[in-house]
């Protein structure tokens, strides 16, 4: 069955919070408002006063297309069937696979949008996967069964060891097409089911197959362990499913997340509940250090986040055609506000909690 989907992109509708500048003047006018201190003021005060330093290059990250079947409420990336503009040029992806290459990078995640939508993807997986690089691809699940051209995408992904890292909000159909669209929840069941049958999940395959939550609403996730064993649970027993993990992620106020928590009257109070879960002992994990973050177009970033308020790197080459691992291994990373929310609680990375 196809997606409905529940709204168009930002950028379509012409908000202003399409605008990044609007966006990051939105999140920076808030702190004098709700009287707590900025992320910068944070880290000062727990010794980091010259900000937060890069330790290596471990995972090169590509967000190699907006376009994508689904609208989902949270999106960070205001993706959509919409975005067909925005999509990672041959060209760029054959950059990025040199650099791979020379560099013998341990991990290569492909994100989007709905990154299997890029004429590209199949041939870069193929690539990075004969270049010796571990591949995650970050699979919205209902792709699968969005058209026929990508109903083999379950042998392609085994076929290659592909972890796949897949967004499920929920074990209930309701909030889960709340978040991401009516029909999204059988989709993505079936998807999974399709995942399970050639052996991702099950015990001694080999193909990782990992789950991501991320709340539905103006609140920060649950314990990781917790949920993990609940959606295990609840996935097995209704639906004879199998996963390897789950990671619980913090909904950051970017995009059309951002949008949402104004447009609800929840903004001041959940910009409030991240600075006041801020927890130190988050930053030496936070993904921000050991990974480079791409952009369709080519440039690069400090990560996902980063790049979808386009706040550019501390380094000159700010292009991937110009990338200097070394100068990008020695970098501050760029904060602003918005990064409370990967150092709230247990913390929020692409791989789930931090400590």
């Amino acid at each position: 069955m196809g997606v409905k989907q529940r709204s168009k992109s930002l950028k379509s509708r012409q908000s202003d919070l399409s605008n990044t500048l609007i966006q990051i003047d939105v999140l920076n006018k808030i702190f004098p408002e709700i009287n707590v201190d900025s992320f910068e003021e944070k880290l000062a005060n727990h010794g980091y006063a010259d900000g937060i330093h890069a330790t290596d290059l471990d995972i090169f990250q590509l967000n190699i297309g907006k376009l994508c079947n689904q609208t989902c409420a949270h999106c960070h990336v205001d993706a959509g069937p919409d975005r067909k503009e925005e999509n990672m040029s041959g060209e760029t992806l054959e950059i990025c696979l040199d650099i791979i290459q020379k560099h013998q990078i341990k991990t290569v995640d492909i994100t989007g949008g709905a990154p299997e939508m890029n004429p590209h993807f199949r041939w870069f997986v193929e690539a990075c996967r004969a270049a010796g690089s571990e591949v995650i691809d970050r699979c919205n699940l209902t792709i699968i069964q969005a058209n026929p051209k990508y109903k083999d995408l379950p042998a392609f992904f085994a076929k290659n060891k592909v972890q796949i890292v897949s967004s499920l909000p929920y074990f209930s159909k309701s909030r889960t097409d709340s978040q991401r669209g009516d029909g999204v929840f059988e989709d993505s069941i079936q998807s999974l089911k399709d995942l399970n049958a050639v052996g991702y999940g099950k015990e001694g395959s080999g193909l990782k197959l990992d789950l991501v939550y991320n709340p539905s609403g103006a609140f920060l996730p649950g314990d990781q362990a917790s949920l993990q064993a609940e959606f295990k649970r609840q996935l097995k027993r209704k639906y004879d499913i199998v996963f390897n993990d789950l990671y619980a992620i913090t909904n950051l106020p970017v995009s059309r997340f951002l949008d949402y928590l104004i447009e609800s009257g929840n903004y001041e109070q959940y910009m409030t509940s991240l600075v006041e879960a801020f927890n130190p002992t988050t930053i030496p994990g936070l993904m921000c250090r050991n990974t480079v973050s791409v952009s369709w177009d080519g440039f690069i970033y400090d990560c996902d986040f980063n790049q979808m308020l386009e706040l550019s790197p501390n380094v000159e080459a700010k292009h991937i055609s110009d990338f200097d691992l070394d100068a990008f291994k020695k970098r501050t990373i760029v904060t602003n506000q918005h990064c409370f929310g990967c150092t709230a609680g247990s913390g929020s990375s692409c791989g789930g909690t931090v400590v």
